[in-house]
């Protein structure tokens, strides 16, 4: 995938800032109707994203206009990994593992996991794509690694204190490059969360 569709595709992931902010500002009642609710929507939209011949009866008995529909098919698919494309969408399992850590981890950890996860996967890649000069025999950089390293650290020392910023950071970090399964965009923010709590950040 080119520079400018991962930046594409990195600009959408964002929108799951969304989850911490929420958290941060409205409290964890408010933050899980709002994981849920959208958990629901993209479930439902799931088999339309992935079934063509779905979408296809959905468009013509709504009538919608082909042109419109095709473009942002085609934008849709042009930043879809491949093997999401008959799959499950990262989407689906970021939105699962947010939902587990704001229900079961406190407070400071559910933010900071969620917003390192999202925000360090972006800079991984917008820095270790074009800049990464050093790489790992999966196509990832040393640089773009570090470049979510030092992201994980604006984020989690000022919630949890440089020790277990550099803790959650080299978590993130490794869970980031070895993409561990059954998707880096669920385990990443999980693997920060258990990390801290087992570290012993409550909150």
């Amino acid at each position: 995938m080119s520079l400018k569709l991962e930046i594409k595709r990195k600009a959408l992931h964002m929108t799951g800032l969304s989850v911490p902010l929420v958290y941060l500002l409205f409290g964890k009642e408010i933050a899980l109707i709002f994981v849920t609710t959208f958990l629901v929507i993209f479930i439902l939209l799931e088999p339309f994203r992935i079934v063509e011949d779905l979408r296809n009866k959905v468009k013509k008995k709504l009538g919608l206009p082909n042109g419109v529909v095709e473009r942002l098919e085609k934008e849709i698919d042009s930043i879809t990994r491949e093997h999401e494309k008959r799959n499950i969408g990262a989407h689906i399992y970021f939105t699962i593992a947010a939902l587990l850590i704001v229900f079961f981890f406190p407070k400071e950890v559910a933010i900071g996991s969620i917003a390192v996860a999202t925000l360090g996967d972006a800079m991984a890649a917008i820095i270790g794509k074009p800049f990464g000069r050093h790489r790992f025999k999966n196509g990832k950089s040393i640089e773009g690694s570090l470049a979510y390293f030092l992201t994980g650290l604006a984020i989690l020392t000022p919630l949890i204190g440089i020790k277990m910023a550099v803790l959650g950071s080299l978590v993130g970090t490794l869970a980031e490059l070895y993409e561990l399964p059954p998707d880096d965009n669920f385990s990443n923010q999980l693997a920060i969360a258990i990390a801290l709590y087992l570290a012993g950040v409550r909150g």
